[in-house]
């Protein structure tokens, strides 16, 4: 399978104050989600002066996409915020595109971080009309050698920013964006949270680590709906309680410092962590690191050739699809056609 061109594929997140606001609602739209909730997610932006540090990771990630397959031409597109998904396929539907690979900044499966991809995709390719080009979805990438190899190089530089007396005792915390149970069951069952869990132990292995904790951060929604369990913050104050003095953060369910990295995470924890009186390092997110573009380009190449799926094999491993709806596995690489 060729392509002629690449779209990376992402959330959105806002330029400056002006846009907060509306890219907000444009997240929680349908949802109902009352006005004073998205005044105080507002206020995080706000500390950051309304922009999302999402927006100029992606930009020097096209960089390196653009030097990992200089051959191909790489879009931009976003399902929340500008470049609007619509607008990109409609470009590239007038620059002469035909097909093309997407790379979302999501690793996993399930609805939000696969599922809503896809119907981005679908929604793009049908605001462009009959000569819309054929958007190919990549794999799921949360078990390639590369993504292991970023994150666990990532915790031991974090380490070693933890002082020399508390380093061998620091606890390795792993934490993704939570979810509602009830969609975690839907696609798989456990799909999403079974793939964080399985990715957490290769790095973690990766690492030189045995003994670590995996929890979630960021919940919101109403009370009486559950959500995937330990909660971050309620987590380290365990920790602390248990004569805890140092702890190393890894976010892998972030491939990039989103506002949940740098305010849930370098913020509030930090807060909760000084409080207690706990030592607290984050370890970086892959970012615009050139070995995620080089992942990118290695999964172009599993469909351009034909090659076996890069993969580091674990214990249990987990399937690498089920994105679609109703737990009816998409096909193996999510085409949207």
């Amino acid at each position: 399978m060729d392509f002629d061109a690449l779209l990376l594929l992402s959330f959105g997140g806002p330029d400056g104050p002006d846009d907060v606001r509306p890219f907000l609602e444009n997240v929680t739209r349908g949802r109902g989600v009352p006005p004073e909730r998205l005044d105080a997610v507002a206020e995080h932006y706000m500390h950051f002066g309304g922009a999302s540090p999402i927006n100029g990771i992606n930009r020097a990630l096209i960089s390196q996409l653009e030097a990992a397959m200089p051959e191909l031409p790489v879009y931009f597109g976003n399902r929340n915020w500008e470049p609007y998904i619509e607008d990109t396929v409609a470009a590239m539907r007038d620059n002469g595109i035909r097909r093309a690979a997407v790379f979302t900044t999501s690793a996993w499966g399930g609805y939000s971080s696969c599922r809503q991809y896809v119907e981005d995709i679908a929604r793009g390719r049908a605001a462009a009309g009959a000569q819309a080009p054929e958007l190919v979805k990549l794999r799921q990438y949360f078990d390639h050698p590369l993504f292991v190899e970023m994150f666990s190089e990532a915790i031991g530089a974090a380490a070693a920013q933890v002082p020399a007396d508390l380093r061998d005792d620091a606890r390795l915390v792993f934490t993704a964006h939570s979810i509602p149970v009830g969609a975690d069951e839907r696609y798989g069952p456990r799909l999403y949270s079974r793939q964080v869990g399985y990715a957490t132990r290769l790095v973690a292995a990766a690492a030189g680590y045995d003994d670590y904790d995996q929890v979630w951060q960021s919940r919101s929604g109403p009370p009486q709906i559950p959500w995937l369990e330990p909660d971050i913050g309620d987590h380290l104050s365990a920790l602390a309680a248990a004569g805890t003095k140092a702890v190393i953060v890894c976010p892998i369910g972030f491939v990039a410092d989103h506002i949940e990295v740098v305010w849930d995470l370098d913020n509030e924890l930090a807060e909760l962590a000084a409080e207690a009186g706990i030592t607290l390092v984050r370890t970086a997110t892959p970012g615009a690191d050139p070995r995620f573009a080089r992942l990118a380009a290695s999964l172009v190449e599993e469909l351009r050739t034909g090659a076996a799926a890069a993969r580091v094999d674990g214990p249990d491993p987990v399937p690498g699809y089920g994105c679609s709806v109703d737990g009816a596995p998409c096909s193996p690489h999510c085409f949207a056609d």
